[in-house]
Order: structure tokens, then C-alpha cells, then sequence
């Protein structure tokens, strides 16, 4: 990558050329003025970092160089030896430096592994460094020398960091440490049984004059053999996003081991000197060990613990070095009958242990994929959406793309669960998940974190993310079938996008936005989907901004547990209060009643609206209590008011299981007669949107509710989607047309259109049609003039208390009224 950077002082635009996806970007940057020309380096939060590989091209110069000088000169004098043994040195520094700067980036446990590997190339540095200066010295090649003793604590450390390292792959436990550490000896040992048979023992036997050169000279093959079989071993039971580092680690000890092989041979026979082709494999075995260093400063590991499953070649990989040094070691040594009969128990030993270790791999994937998947739905779980997650997140910045978190809940879904029985909301949160996954693309995940809450995860542009979550919010639009029923579930939705702003995102902080953003759709009629905002993190001081701020709503824990106690108190001491809002008939622009509204004016939190604690009064049971409540003081503000001698009909919200209830219209009934109050007084008011699972009672009811002269209304008219069934199949006498619907008929001709059918059509049909959230003059004298019968919102008046409404009978009170009086 290269980029330039034109700034002034403070921020600037950097436009860079990436080569992964040829395409030309773009990103906000500090610095001071000037202009910044970067090589290779890559942009995060807003500053300039450099990647650190294609520095690794210094170290493999000086490798081929020293390839070439050694073959192009054949003395190979001590001017010569000396800078073979300098660039040696200078390789074996760096790969130091790389490993250490990897310990440096590196967090928790990463860090230990590469401290370690930091230690065991200093040791190798230190040895290059003794030999340089003993042989410039000396003039000689001393064998055995200080520099061996550093060599070979060099591979003693370095196979210990390779041990600290297997956490990458199967968890950090003792028995998985265990394991990779027998792997490796089994397969450490049967490569150096086949060395010995093939060549050790020939060396050993011809060459025991000199123990201890022959001891040291052997030691270092045999400890390279065990290095490297820990390190494969680690190797094909990593993780992935490690894998890369690792494979470099064994090109590194595989380079090693051939060298000190080679070295072997050579000192026991006498024929070893500094310049020969070993020098070349070493430097090219220290360049490896640099780029993984390099490698490992760019790779972020997730400190999560999960049950993973070993990759098939982690089965029988450490048994095919053993049956090889099983098989051929008796046919060379071994004559007779045994020649026979001992590879093949050794092969039928090691196809015993395969076919067991296949077993246990098989029963390890069952188990891993029930700890990682919903039970109910073979969704992902919790733990599975917040490890891709995790990931998704550490590679967004490298991949420069967009990563998103959808969260989804099923707006009353306790009420399926009451009515239907648990079987039936199984069966519904199984088809929900269905239709949720049809809409998404190969890639996303798609959760159940919850009871009846779901979260997705979108990786890719931004755009994508809501057109996902539009499309999931469609795909609720028709009914499910359960059990016969034909139930409308609407899903409530909460989009959070990972901002290229704040790189250092959590996921926890990415769930928390997408549950805030969901919450605030809950509350809202207008809109099932919400994307988050800042502000819906800012709790104002005022009523408004108390009962809009997510964090007031019952979120999760302790404060929603405190919050339900506190509101069963608040229930029982009657604590839960009621405004009233006019309606006022267009064509006269009077007050012709009230809609009464419920406030629960906390004492810590301030006054809070419904939408704050109306989920905890839904599931928790307390329909029935808080019903009741708003009866009693809705007809006990109705009579004080007859008793003035002002008559205001009241308009009042009923939950739908309440419609269910045979014995409502006799309760409401008894209500009205024991304070004196005519039943033309009240009006019951039902919600289009809720779920009505038994509509044959629920229209008894009602039908029962209208031939005893309460009237009843279907509230927030045409927010949900049987709204023409219900004008066909509900006894109601006035349809409440929602304020979103009302809203843009002045602006947009198809919406005027849409209105002014439905208010003629209720008219064929003998229904009052009332208007709400009207806020605009405009609006108003719309409404009257396509003759809408009754309006209410803003502009006519606020949401007042009782003891207020009576002085706003008086039209003199509403100035606002005599622009629409004929």
C-alpha cells in the first residue's frame, strides 16, 4: 500500500490504494500539516501504523547474499567465515527483535509464549555471537565451545513457548496441554528411531572416542526432532487465525533440524567448517522464525474459552510417524518370524488408536455442537453469536468492512405462552427462526439469546444491514399457524452498527446499542425496526426524555427486578395516575370527550410513559390489577366532572386478554351504576396490534359491551395489518386512526388517498373516524374538509389532569378551536 496525506493542522483525508481489493479509499486522520507519504502501512483510528512484514525482505537479502557469496567462493577464508558468522548473528538479532515485538503487541497468555521464543532466540544470538568471536579469535573451529551450551538452551526454550502456544488450538486446559505434549514425544521419538536405525546408530557406534562431542553433536538433532514434533502437533490442532504463524514456526524448526542433522554428521566425521550449505538452511530457519514473529504482531487471538473440535489430521497424524518407525524399524533389524509379525501388531495397535481417537472426535463434535447451538431452534446460542462476533469485530478494521448487530424481540409473545400452552410458543419460536434465516445471506449468523428474543449478525457494507433487517421486519407480516390458530407476531427491531470511528468497540457495547435501538422500536407504533442513535443514551432531565431513554425501560438484571417491585407496590398503593387528552368534533371544534392515558410518576426515575414498564405489566401478570386501577380512577374523574356540571365521555385502553373475559361488560356495568354514570359515558378502546388468538369470544364481548351502550373503538387504526378484517368481523362503533398514518396526507398524495378511502368507507359502515396525533393547522383543516367526525394531539391540547379538564370544556379556553368552527 502506498498513500499520501494532504492535512492542515488537526484533520485531513488520507486516500489510499488497496491492493486485496483494488480499489481506491478514503478515511479522516489527524496530524499536524505537511504532507505524509506511507509505504506499506495501514490506517487505524485515525492514525497511521505500519505493517511489519515487508521489512522481512532485509533478512532474506542477507540470506541469499550469503547463499551466493558461499557459492561463488570456494576458499572460504576467514575474512570470509568471519561475515558468514556477522550475517548469521544479524539474523539471529533480528528474529530476536521480531519476537519480542511480537511479545510486545501480544495480550495475556500470547504474550508469555513469545516472551519465551524472545528468550530462546537471544540464547541463539548469543551463541552466533560466542562462536564469532572464539573463531575470529582462535582462528580455529572449537567443538564442543560455550556457543553450544546457548544453542541448546535455545531449543529447550523454544520448545516451551511452542508448549504455551497449544492454547490456540484446543483451549488452554492441563489435559489439552497434556495431549499435545504426548503427541509431539510420540512423534519426536519415532522420528528420531527412524534416524537412529537409519543413520545415528552407525555414527554413534563408529565414533565413540569422543563422548562428548558425539554426545553434543547428537543432542542437537534428537532436541530439534522433539521441537518439531511439538510444534506440528500444536499446529494441526490451532485455530485458524493462528495457523499461518505456526506453519512458519515448523518451517523454522524443519530448517533446524535439517541443519543440525547435517552438523551431526559433519562433526562426528570431522569434516564441519563455518561456510559450508548448513550456515545457508540455519539463516534461512532464523528468517522463518523472524516472519512468524512479524507475522504474530498482526494475528489477535480471542482470549474466550470454547469446546472446539481437533481437525481430522490431529487423529492420525502422531500414529503415522510411530507405524512407520513400527514397521520398517523390525524389517532392518529384526529377522525371522518377528520381521513379520511385529509391524504388523504395530499397525494394527495404531489403526486401534485412529479408529478410537475418530470415536472420541465424533462424540467431542456432538458435544461441541449442543454447547454452541439452541437446543429449540439449532440456531446459535449466546455463546457462539458472541464469539463470531468477537472475531468479526477484530477483523473489520483489516478487512475494512462493516459489522452490524441486529436485535430482535417478539412483542408480546408471553400472551402465546398464557393462551396456547408452552408447546405451541415452542412450535412459533421455531417457525420465527425459520423465516428469520430465510433472509439473511450465507455468512450472517442468525441467534436465539434468548426467550423469545433473537439477535443476527451482519457482516458487510452498512446498507446491507437495514435492508436485512426491513426484510426480517416484512417477513413477520403474515400470520403463523399454530395449532389452528393463525397468530400476527410483530417482531420489534434494534440495528447497531460497528462505527469505522471507534475501532476499539466491544461486542458487549455493540449488543448493549442493538438492545437499546430495539427497545425504543418496541415503544414506538411508528416503526419496527430502530437503528441506534447516541442520543438514545442521553437521559434528559425532563418527563419526555425520562420515559424515551432505553436505559429507564426494564432492561436486564437487578434494575429490572427493582423496577417490577417498585411498580407492584406502586399498583397496590394506587400510585399509577391518569391524564386526559381532548377530542374535539372537526366540524364544531368542541370538546366532545377525553381519552384517558396512563403516567406512573416514579419517585427516582421521574414520570414515566407506558412504553417504560408496560412489557413488565404484560409478563408478570398484572393485566388484570392495573385494568382495574385505570377503571376505578377513569370513572371516578367522570363523575367528579358530572358532579361540576360538565359531561365528558372518556375514552380507556383494555388489553386484549381483558376482551377475552365473559364477565367484563357485567364488571364495567356494575362500575358505571355504583358512581351514577350513564354506560354512553365510557368507551373501550382495543389495539389493532395485539394478538387475538380467540376472536369468537373476544367478539362476544365486545357485542355484549355495545347492546348495554358502551361504545368501543379499535385504537391506532391501520398500524398493524388486518385492519379491513377487523371493520368486517369486530362490532365497533368508532375506528382511531394512528398518528403515523395521519401524519403526511397533506404531503404525500398516496397517504391523502389511503385516508380519505378508509374515512369514507368507515362512514358506508356507520363508524366515527377519529383522527390522532394531529399537530398542524394544515392537518386539521384537512381532516374536517374530506369530513373525518373527531380529532386529537398537540394542536388542539396536551394530555391534561382532571381536575384541569373541565375549565377546557369552555371553547374560549382553546383559541386553537375557532379557526375550524363553521
Amino acid at each position: 500500500m502506498r498513500a499520501e496525506l494532504e492535512l492542515n493542522p488537526g484533520r485531513g483525508t488520507l486516500r489510499y490504494f488497496r491492493v486485496n481489493s483494488g480499489r481506491m479509499m478514503s478515511k479522516p486522520v489527524r496530524h499536524s500539516r505537511g504532507t505524509v507519504v506511507v509505504h506499506g502501512g495501514a490506517v487505524s483510528n485515525g492514525r497511521i501504523r505500519p505493517q511489519a512484514r515487508p521489512w522481512l525482505w532485509i533478512p532474506t537479502g542477507l540470506t541469499v547474499g550469503l547463499a551466493i557469496l558461499l557459492a561463488v567462493d570456494g576458499d572460504r577464508g576467514l575474512p570470509v567465515r568471519t561475515l558468514d558468522n556477522a550475517i548469521t548473528l544479524a539474523l539471529s538479532c533480528f528474529a530476536t527483535v521480531s519476537a519480542w515485538q511480537a511479545a510486545r503487541s501480544a495480550r495475556g497468555r500470547a504474550r508469555r509464549s513469545w516472551t519465551l521464543m524472545a528468550a530462546a532466540l537471544a540464547a541463539y544470538a548469543l551463541g552466533d555471537l560466542t562462536w564469532l568471536i572464539r573463531e575470529s579469535a582462535l582462528r580455529t573451529q572449537p567443538f564442543p565451545s560455550p556457543a553450544d551450551g546457548f544453542y541448546l538452551v535455545f531449543t529447550i526454550l523454544a520448545v516451551l513457548a511452542v508448549l504455551t502456544m497449544a492454547r490456540y488450538g484446543m483451549g488452554s486446559t492441563r489435559h489439552s496441554k497434556l495431549r499435545v505434549a504426548l503427541d509431539g514425544v510420540t512423534i519426536a521419538l519415532s522420528a528420531f528411531l527412524l534416524a537412529w536405525i537409519i543413520s545415528l546408530k552407525d555414527v554413534y557406534a563408529d565414533h565413540q572416542g569422543d563422548r562428548l562431542t558425539l554426545v553434543v553433536a547428537t543432542a542437537y538433532p534428537v532436541l530439534d526432532i522433539v521441537a518439531l514434533g511439538v510444534t506440528v502437533s500444536v499446529l494441526v490442532r490451532s485455530d485458524i487465525r493462528y495457523r499461518a504463524v505456526l506453519t512458519t514456526v515448523v518451517a523454522a524448526f524443519a530448517l533446524t533440524t535439517i541443519g543440525d542433522i547435517g552438523f551431526a554428521h559433519a562433526v562426528v566425521n570431522g569434516t564441519y567448517s563455518t561456510g559450508s550449505w548448513l550456515d545457508v538452511v540455519w539463516a534461512a530457519g532464523l528468517v522463518c522464525f523472524a516472519a512468524a514473529g512479524q507475522m504474530a504482531r498482526s494475528t489477535t487471538m480471542s482470549n474466550r474459552r470454547a469446546l472446539t473440535v481437533p481437525p481430522n489430521v490431529s487423529v492420525w497424524l502422531p500414529y503415522v510417524p510411530f507405524m512407520i518407525a513400527g514397521t520398517i524399524g523390525p524389517l532392518v533389524v529384526m529377522s525371522g518370524l518377528e520381521r513379520l509379525i511385529v509391524p504388523l501388531i504395530t499397525a494394527a495397535v495404531c489403526l486401534r488408536q485412529a479408529v478410537a481417537a475418530w470415536e472420541n472426535r465424533y462424540l467431542l463434535s456432538l458435544a461441541a455442537e449442543r454447547a454452541l447451538r439452541d437446543p429449540l431452534t439449532g440456531l446459535a446460542n449466546r455463546s457462539l453469536f458472541q464469539d463470531r462476533l468477537a472475531h468479526a469485530l477484530m477483523l473489520r478494521e483489516r478487512d475494512n468492512r462493516s459489522v452490524a448487530v441486529i436485535s430482535l424481540d417478539l412483542d408480546d409473545f408471553k400472551l402465546v405462552n398464557d393462551s396456547l400452552g408452552h408447546p405451541a410458543a415452542d412450535s412459533l419460536l421455531v417457525s420465527a427462526g425459520r423465516r428469520i434465516v430465510d433472509c439473511v445471506r450465507s455468512g450472517d449468523t442468525v441467534a436465539r439469546v434468548g426467550g423469545d428474543e433473537f439477535a443476527l449478525l451482519l457482516e458487510g457494507d452498512e446498507v446491507s444491514s437495514d435492508l436485512i433487517a426491513q426484510r426480517v421486519a416484512e417477513a413477520f407480516t403474515e400470520p403463523f399457524v399454530v395449532d389452528g390458530h393463525q397468530i400476527l407476531m410483530h417482531p420489534s427491531i434494534g440495528v447497531a452498527v460497528a462505527s469505522h470511528d471507534e475501532p476499539d468497540i466491544s461486542a458487549q457495547t455493540l449488543i448493549k446499542r442493538a438492545d437499546m435501538a430495539m427497545y425504543t422500536a418496541k415503544k414506538s407504533r411508528s416503526s419496527r425496526v430502530h437503528t441506534f442513535d447516541a442520543d438514545m443514551t442521553l437521559p434528559g432531565p425532563d418527563a419526555d426524555s425520562i420515559a424515551d431513554s432505553p436505559d429507564r425501560k426494564p432492561g436486564a438484571g437487578a434494575a429490572k427486578v427493582q423496577l417490577l417491585g417498585e411498580l407492584r407496590r406502586a399498583i397496590d398503593a394506587g400510585e399509577l395516575e391518569m391524564v386526559y387528552q381532548p377530542k374535539v368534533a372537526l366540524r364544531t371544534g368542541r370538546i366532545i370527550g377525553v381519552e384517558a392515558l396512563l403516567r406512573w410518576p416514579h419517585p427516582r426515575l421521574g414520570l414515566l410513559y407506558p412504553g417504560a414498564f408496560m412489557s413488565l405489566v404484560r409478563q408478570h401478570g398484572l393485566m388484570r390489577p392495573v385494568s382495574d386501577l385505570v377503571v376505578d380512577k377513569v370513572l371516578d374523574a367522570a363523575a367528579a366532572w358530572v358532579a361540576e356540571g360538565v359531561r365528558i365521555p372518556v375514552a380507556v385502553n383494555l388489553f386484549a386478554p381483558t376482551l377475552r373475559d365473559a364477565q367484563l361488560p357485567d364488571r364495567l356495568l356494575g362500575a358505571l351504576e355504583k358512581r351514577g354514570l350513564t354506560t354512553d359515558m365510557l368507551t373501550v378502546e382495543i389495539t389493532e396490534d395485539l394478538v387475538v388468538d380467540d376472536l369468537g369470544t373476544v367478539t362476544d364481548v365486545l357485542q355484549q359491551l355495545r347492546l348495554c351502550g358502551i361504545r368501543v373503538a379499535i385504537d391506532d387504526f391501520s398500524s398493524g395489518y388486518s385492519a379491513l378484517s377487523y371493520l368486517r368481523d369486530l362490532p365497533i362503533d368508532e375506528i382511531k386512526l394512528d398518528r403515523y398514518f395521519v401524519a403526511p396526507v397533506t404531503e404525500d398524495p398516496r397517504a391523502a388517498a389511503v385516508v380519505s378511502a378508509v374515512i369514507d368507507l368507515a362512514h358506508v359502515l356507520n363508524i366515527v373516524v377519529v383522527a390522532e396525533g394531529v399537530e398542524e393547522p394544515v392537518t386539521a383543516h384537512w381532516l374536517r374538509d374530506k369530513q373525518c367526525d373527531i380529532a386529537q394531539g398537540y394542536y388542539f391540547g396536551r394530555p391534561t389532569d382532571a381536575a384541569r379538564l373541565p375549565d377546557l370544556v369552555d371553547a374560549a379556553a382553546l383559541p386553537r378551536l375557532d379557526v375550524l368552527a363553521d
